[in-house]
C-alpha cells in the first residue's frame, strides 16, 4: 500500500488531543474522516508526537497508508477540501514516502515553542493560544535558569505521573528563552520528550521569571528527581509543535 507523509497544523483548542478518543473529538479522528472521504476506505493515521487537549501544532507529521497511488497534491488538497468547513485543521503538505518511513519511529528530533502573553491586559485575538500571565516576568533570569536542564538528564521531576515512557532519561538539545516583542517565547529540542515535560518546565521557569524562585533553584529541583518539586504545570494553551527531523 502507497505511503504519505502528512505536515499537518492546527489550533487544538476544541480538541481531546491528538489521539482518537471513544467519544471526544481529536486531531487524529478529523484527518483521519477527510481521508476516508475521498479516497473511500477506513485509514490510521500514526504522528510524530501526540499532543494533548488544548495543544497546537504548525508542524505535526502523520504517515497514512492508501490502497492505490494518489498525486501528492491531491491527497492534500482533497483532505482540505473535507477539513476546512468542519474543524481548524490543515494538511499543508503531502508527500510519497518509503514504506519504512514510520512518522514516529523514524524522527530524529521534535521541536516545541512554548508563548506566555506577560502583560496586565488579557488577550483578546490570541485567546487560548498563549499563556496569559498578568505581570512582568523577567525572561532573561528564565533563560539562565533553563541552562540547567540542558543535556541528558533524569527528568523525573517535570514528568506526569501517568508517562508511560520507559526511562526518564532524555537528552534536551535546547532550551532557550526569548523576548519577542510583546511575550515570552521559549524554544525547546530534543529527540523525545516525557509526557507533560515541556509545559512542567515552564511552570518552574515561570516560577523563576516571576522572582518566587531563584535561578539556581533549577538545578536543585532537577537534581531532586522528585515530581513533588516541580512547580504547577504550565497550560496548554500555549505549547506548539513545531517541527518534526528525519534523516
Amino acid at each position: 500500500m502507497p505511503r504519505y507523509k502528512l505536515v499537518i497544523e492546527y489550533d487544538g483548542t476544541r480538541f481531546s488531543g491528538w489521539q482518537r478518543q471513544a467519544s471526544d473529538p481529536s486531531v487524529q479522528q478529523s484527518v483521519e474522516e477527510a481521508v476516508e472521504a475521498f479516497c473511500g476506505h477506513a485509514v490510521r493515521l500514526h504522528c510524530a508526537g501526540r499532543t494533548d487537549a488544548g495543544v497546537h501544532a504548525t508542524h505535526q507529521v502523520a504517515h497514512v497508508d492508501l490502497d492505490k497511488e494518489w498525486r501528492t497534491d491531491v491527497v492534500r488538497d482533497a483532505t482540505n477540501a473535507r477539513l476546512k468547513a468542519l474543524v481548524p485543521v490543515s494538511v499543508l503538505s503531502a508527500e510519497s514516502v518509503p514504506d519504512d518511513f514510520d512518522a514516529r519511529i523514524s524522527a530524529r528530533r521534535r521541536y516545541y515553542i512554548y508563548r506566555i502573553l506577560d502583560r496586565r491586559a488579557p488577550p483578546a485575538l490570541e485567546r487560548n493560544r498563549v499563556w496569559h500571565v498578568p505581570v512582568r516576568l523577567d525572561h532573561e533570569a528564565m533563560d539562565r535558569a533553563a541552562k540547567a536542564l540542558l543535556g541528558k538528564h533524569d527528568f523525573t521531576t517535570f514528568r506526569a505521573a501517568e508517562c508511560q515512557a520507559n526511562s526518564p532519561i532524555r537528552t534536551l538539545d535546547r532550551l532557550d528563552v526569548r523576548r519577542e516583542g510583546g511575550e515570552i517565547v521559549i524554544y525547546t529540542h530534543a529527540r523525545s520528550f516525557l509526557h507533560h515535560q515541556v509545559r512542567s518546565i515552564v511552570g518552574s521557569l515561570k516560577m523563576v521569571g516571576a522572582g518566587r524562585w531563584p535561578e539556581e533553584k533549577m538545578g536543585a529541583v532537577l537534581a531532586a528527581r522528585d515530581r513533588s518539586q516541580c512547580a504547577a504545570l504550565a497550560p496548554s494553551c500555549g505549547l506548539y509543535l513545531a517541527g518534526v527531523d528525519y534523516e
